[in-house]
């Protein structure tokens, strides 16, 4: 590598087990130099794409070290390998050294949490996560329905000029006409040079469906991540100033799988392709902070998918909770209360349960009395009993762990 930048060169005998799921402080990843290791994990829930067998010029370990969260896999050598071991401080350094190393890791990423997230969405909201573009139209007439103008607006206009020939163009105009005069906070036209952009609460900034070419950085102010689903809209996030949202559409040339609205008013950077490759080199702590929000993302997701697999709703929902203290890097103390920002209803959808079947749930969780909801938000009396619980459900569902009868609950 050139620069002051010092790798080192590390070697595995075959069968040697190099990273282990589950632990703490990944504080390094590595590209493999020569030879071949396997990845695993302990629940597989759908198959890696590209398999899970990697060679020279392969990565493994970047998303835990970069999201600073426990290791998602294990990796273990097939045959006897050379690894070249990338500390995470100097992960900006080896952007600068060696681009192509950069994009590499960014794209197939970025590939790995589109692919990721569409698993998730058929496993929980039961439906596809990418849809025609045509959706726009849906998107239009779901927030004209609720009043909120500024995105059934913006949604209309988008669907009028990426379908100008669709079956439903006329409507779409005559909606545009009827709250033209309601739609005061609507943006069309950007400049493709104007990096800096503002946007005023509740204008969308782009609208799921519909294709993308640039990713954001907020700047100031907040921005409301949603999509509709079986005609709701399902919250998937609020991001706030040095949030970067958009990524997957610049980086993989797809259309949007969420929409963008800004929650109260905003400034963003807009990046497109052409700043995008630039930036790879002028910019390293940017394409660093990328890297780390992509990884944090994609450990998410795993975490989730896996949470898929538990079969009892409590102990899904005792897992989710345990998912969100570890996402939010909560230090479990005993006898130490922990107020969540979200309800019951908003760990239903994390969980994919209806709303009758997480309620019976929630009441079976609550009447233990370590369970409670203060003004909507869930609130747990004594924090160690949430990862207590998540690994009973997960130790009784392994099979052979507990035989005989279903032991009781631990309260």
């Amino acid at each position: 590598m050139p620069g002051n930048l010092e790798l080192r060169f590390v070697n595995f005998r075959k069968g040697s087990y190099i990273i282990l799921e589950g632990k703490q402080n990944a504080d390094r990843f590595f590209i493999i130099h020569r030879g071949q290791v396997q990845i695993s994990k302990e629940v597989e829930v759908v198959a890696e794409e590209g398999g899970n067998i990697l060679g020279p010029g392969d990565f493994f370990g970047v998303i835990s070290t970069m999201s600073s969260h426990s290791h998602i896999e294990t990796a273990q050598a097939i045959t006897d390998v050379m690894l070249i071991s990338v500390q995470k401080d100097q992960y900006s350094q080896l952007i600068q050294n060696n681009t192509p190393v950069a994009m590499k890791i960014i794209l197939q990423f970025s590939k790995r949490m589109r692919y990721l997230d569409e698993a998730l969405t058929r496993l929980t909201l039961k439906n596809t996560a990418e849809k025609d573009i045509s959706h726009l139209f849906n998107v239009g007439e779901y927030y004209c329905k609720q009043n909120q103008f500024n995105q059934a607006y913006y949604a209309y206009r988008q669907y009028i000029k990426y379908c100008p020939r669709g079956e439903n163009v006329n409507r779409a105009r005559e909606q545009m006409m009827k709250i033209a005069l309601y739609a005061k906070n609507v943006k069309l036209v950007h400049d493709a040079d104007e990096l800096n952009r503002e946007y005023p609460k509740d204008s969308m900034l782009f609208s799921e469906g519909e294709p993308g070419d640039e990713l954001y950085i907020i700047q100031k102010g907040s921005v409301k991540i949603a999509k509709i689903v079986d005609n709701n809209e399902v919250l998937l996030a609020v991001l706030k100033a040095g949030d970067i949202f958009g990524e997957m559409a610049l980086l993989d040339s797809k259309p949007r799988s969420a929409s963008a609205v800004a929650y109260e008013d905003c400034a963003v950077l807009a990046v497109n392709q052409t700043n995008f490759a630039r930036m790879v080199k002028t910019q390293p702590q940017i394409i660093a902070r990328l890297t780390t929000l992509l990884s944090e993302r994609i450990w998410f997701i795993y975490k989730q998918l896996a949470n898929t697999r538990i079969a009892d709703p409590i102990g899904r929902m005792y897992d989710a909770l345990l998912i969100q203290l570890e996402k939010n890097r909560v230090a479990i103390l005993s006898d130490q209360s922990y107020v969540f920002d979200f309800g019951p209803v908003e760990l239903f959808n994390m969980v994919g349960l209806s709303k009758n079947e997480g309620m019976a749930a929630f009441r079976k969780m609550a009447a233990s009395g370590n369970i409670q909801v203060v003004q909507d938000k869930i609130m747990v009396m004594n924090i160690t009993e949430i990862p207590r619980q998540s690994e009973y459900f997960k130790n009784y569902e392994r099979p052979g762990r507990f035989p005989g009868n279903y032991p009781e609950r631990v309260s």
